[in-house]
């Protein structure tokens, strides 16, 4: 079998590394047919401390094909992903196209294999965050529209399939509750991820934290930098948070070329954010082993912050995983700042219960290539092998 995976983000290529590992393990099995995997990234972030770093932390065999699209509209990258994964797809001539998430990326390469007559497997299908102002929100629908084989990580997410008519076995569509390959990868490199103090060492600004509690954020949704007063009121928030817990900051370039564009000097007007260079997924993972608490507007975060037992303090009006807000994990509170800080304090005096399992138990990725393995992708389009 030969499958075509095609990635470009950040998030994408943790996903991405799990399954990988599963397809080496599946091939060293010998059981039953090998799969040849072939890795397109698009580009989409190509900055090394969002790309490269992270094939190299993270031990995923480089990339087959760069697509080198990146810093355009979204309808302009959209396109000339999809252009150019269209190329790829004639010349390897893949059995499947293997998806994830729901970026550009996701959707470009979705649309491109669908068009050719070839099945399209999303993993972490289902999601829905029921605001279409989103773009990850249309790309994951039209992604689900659009796929054969639908890995959904939570059981909300096939019901959410379901309410869109997508059932397992109707209409050619097959549907899994997979797990979460995200729980697999954090389950892995925890064991690989450095001590705190190391990351502390390199940063002057948090050489102090060592012996301290302190939350870690991330900003970096369109909704939220795009608007500046949205920015500077989520800023103002973890200014206030500061004042009495250290809050650090790794700072996505995207939010960093929004704030000049505001005039917001993040490290003069807010001295209390600790704000630092992004960083890679294992000096992350380190931080956020080390935190007390999350304030995030990422969907991965979100999760993460669940897997490490830490309360999180989501920057957004809503989210994709519902199922963190209903276990008392996870609190919405967008960027209203005494929300915000709210939020925060409740979590100082309350310890939510981690002990539910609503993502798997950390083996969802060879569960995903077993299945893979076993389908009939050439059955899906009416064709023979």
């Amino acid at each position: 079998m030969k499958l075509l995976t095609v990635i470009g983000a950040r998030p994408q290529f943790v996903k991405a590394a799990a399954v990988s590992r599963a397809v080496a393990r599946w091939n060293a099995g010998a059981r039953g047919e090998g799969i040849r995997e072939i890795i397109v990234h698009t580009g989409q972030h190509y900055d090394r401390n969002m790309s490269d770093v992270f094939f190299e932390e993270m031990e995923i065999p480089r990339p087959d094909r760069f697509l080198a699209v990146h810093s355009l509209s979204h309808g302009a990258m959209t396109g000339r992903m999809l252009e150019a994964v269209e190329e790829v797809i004639v010349e390897e001539k893949p059995d499947a196209v293997l998806v994830y998430g729901d970026t550009n990326t996701t959707l470009a390469g979705a649309l491109a294999a669908v068009k050719l007559h070839v099945p399209v497997a999303h993993v972490e299908a289902g999601l829905r965050s029921w605001n279409r102002r989103m773009p990850e929100e249309i790309n994951r629908v039209l992604t689900d529209h659009a796929g054969q084989v639908l890995f959904c990580p939570t059981e909300t997410a096939v019901r959410n399939l379901e309410a869109e008519g997508i059932r397992d076995g109707e209409g050619g569509a097959r549907v899994y509750l997979s797990g979460d390959v995200m729980l697999d990868a954090a389950l892995f490199y925890a064991g690989k991820a450095p001590e705190a103090a190391a990351v502390f060492a390199g940063e002057p600004l948090l050489s102090d934290l060592s012996d301290k509690s302190f939350a870690l954020a991330t900003v970096h949704r369109a909704d939220n930098t795009d608007d500046p007063e949205r920015l500077s009121a989520i800023f103002g928030a973890l200014s206030e948070i500061g004042r009495e817990t250290p809050v650090v900051l790794p700072l996505h370039p995207r939010t960093r070329g929004r704030l000049a564009a505001a005039g917001i000097k993040a490290e003069r007007l807010f001295p209390e954010v600790r704000v630092i260079g992004p960083v890679g997924y294992l000096s992350m993972l380190a931080l956020l082993s080390a935190c007390k608490l999350v304030l995030t507007d990422s969907g991965g975060l979100q999760k993460e912050a669940f897997f490490f037992g830490k309360p999180c303090v989501t920057l957004r009006e809503e989210t994709e995983w519902t199922e963190l807000c209903g276990l008392g994990a996870n609190v919405l509170a967008g960027c209203d700042a005494d929300a915000v800080c709210c939020a925060a304090r409740d979590f100082a005096s309350k310890r939510p219960d981690f002990s539910a399992k609503p993502y798997g138990e950390g083996r969802a990725a060879d569960g995903i290539v077993e299945i893979l393995a076993g389908l009939d992708m050439p059955a899906f389009f009416g064709r023979t092998p």
